[in-house]
């Protein structure tokens, strides 16, 4: 592809992009043309670059005014968003006016230097955005050129969807509008008819590739206490990272304290840890220093920790589409990842949804602390769930398997490295 800037093209060949993934075929074109869509595209398939390209590619740098607006659902994936956004336009001779707003930014700092002067590129989450837009009229977002809506399932969530509305608002209609989803509620497509005109609607086969390279393993708790089933899941893997996923702050506090107790290398990340924290947490992450994180739905979204090989469901989400979200943490860069849930009878309706989504299920049991093919679950005896099963304590000790190759995570690691030079950034 030819582009306008040369430091986007420097950027490019810097990054290592060989070929595009099949959504940015699919969408740089279109924003090149200044179209307006709905994409809906698995986490992971290089959607963030798709729309960052040709942002870029054809900002007016002479013009201080705002040109393109990217909202996201939370701070992590805001931050994450500018630091890929950083990497295209280091090398541009010109100054070039990227500001993120979020909750973590200083309020009255933004609101002194907008009055002063207006970003080029604004990335922001729905909160800050219509503090600043539509409460303060400090940021003159009308002058849009692009307006992107990344991970909108999340994003035009009912704690989002008022500030939505007062944010889609100011925008002129000649604006290019694009909004990105892994699903596409009843929710979003009211929103598209309301602000959207005559979109092109973009589906990539967001079940079969996530298909390609996840497996979706279930393992019955049998209405045991879920401590005792995720120890004996835990003594039968030895992972080069996982996250195990938890619905409350309260049980991710509970499983995180038990694995500690147990000597695994865990950290935690929930609502409750101050950013400053989870931002080192996240570093520590990614140089190896914890093989383990307990997490809420904050981690299911937009962060990517580069060779995930499993999640843990300890708990199944809510809303069957978190559980694309938070498998959609592993599987990446051409590696295989696996998916461990825990379930017990009265999510059999919900392991039946996500099979009518394509997703193809596999369920499992822990014998003699390894994984092996369990009998099909129409074919298990109904049991009878109590009435209140509760988390508790165990005071069994759970020891990680040593019967790993000698240097696996080394190994992996150097593997990771190698195919990282290839595919890192495309996504």
């Amino acid at each position: 592809m030819k582009y306008n800037h040369t430091y986007v093209e420097d950027a490019v060949k810097r990054i290592g992009f060989t070929q595009y993934t099949d959504v940015q075929e699919k969408i740089i074109p279109l924003l090149s043309k200044h179209m307006t869509f709905v994409c809906k595209a698995r986490t992971g398939s290089g959607k963030t670059h798709s729309y960052l390209l040709p942002i870029f590619d054809q900002l007016d740098l002479n013009r201080a005014e705002v040109q393109a607006v990217i909202i996201a659902p939370t701070k992590d994936l805001a931050e994450q968003i500018v630091r890929f956004a950083r990497e295209l336009f280091e090398s541009s001779a010109n100054a070039i006016d990227l500001r993120i707003f979020t909750g973590a930014t200083d309020r009255t700092s933004d609101i002194q230097r907008l009055e002063k002067s207006q970003p080029q590129v604004v990335v922001g989450t729905p909160g800050r955005l219509f503090d600043l837009i539509r409460k303060e009229n400090v940021l003159k977002a009308y002058t849009a050129a692009f307006v992107v809506i990344d991970e909108a399932d999340m994003t035009l969530g009912v704690d989002f969807i008022e500030q939505m509305d007062g944010i889609m608002g100011v925008f002129q209609s000649t604006a290019s509008m694009s909004l990105f989803s892994a699903t596409l509620p009843e929710t979003i497509k009211v929103f598209v008819n309301k602000y959207f005109q005559r979109p092109s609607i973009i589906e990539m086969d967001t079940d079969k590739a996530s298909n390609r390279q996840i497996i979706h393993s279930f393992v019955k708790t049998k209405e045991r206490d879920r401590i005792e089933v995720l120890a004996s899941v835990l003594s039968a893997m030895n992972p080069y990272q996982a996250v195990v996923f938890c619905n409350t702050k309260e049980s991710a506090n509970l499983v995180h304290q038990w694995m500690k107790e147990q000597g695994f290398s865990v950290a935690l990340i929930h609502g409750d840890v101050d950013e400053r924290r989870r931002r080192q947490i996240i570093r520590e992450l990614r140089d190896l220093k914890h093989q383990y994180l307990v997490a809420t739905d904050i981690m299911s979204r937009g962060i990517d920790l580069e060779g995930l090989s499993h999640v843990i469901n300890f708990e199944l989400p809510r809303d069957p589409a978190f559980y694309l979200h938070r498998t959609g943490r592993t599987g990446r860069m051409a590696f295989d990842g696996v998916s461990i849930s825990l379930y017990d009878l009265a999510d059999d309706s919900y392991v039946d949804g996500l099979e009518s989504r394509g997703i193809a299920t596999r369920y499992v049991e822990i014998v003699n602390k390894e994984i092996v093919a369990a009998r099909v679950r129409s074919q298990r005896t109904k049991r009878v769930k109590p009435d209140s099963p509760t988390l508790t304590k165990l005071k069994t000790t759970t020891k990680k398997p040593t019967d790993i190759k000698p240097n696996y995570r080394k190994k992996q690691k150097e593997k990771l490295e190698k195919a990282a030079k290839k595919a890192d950034r495309r996504r």
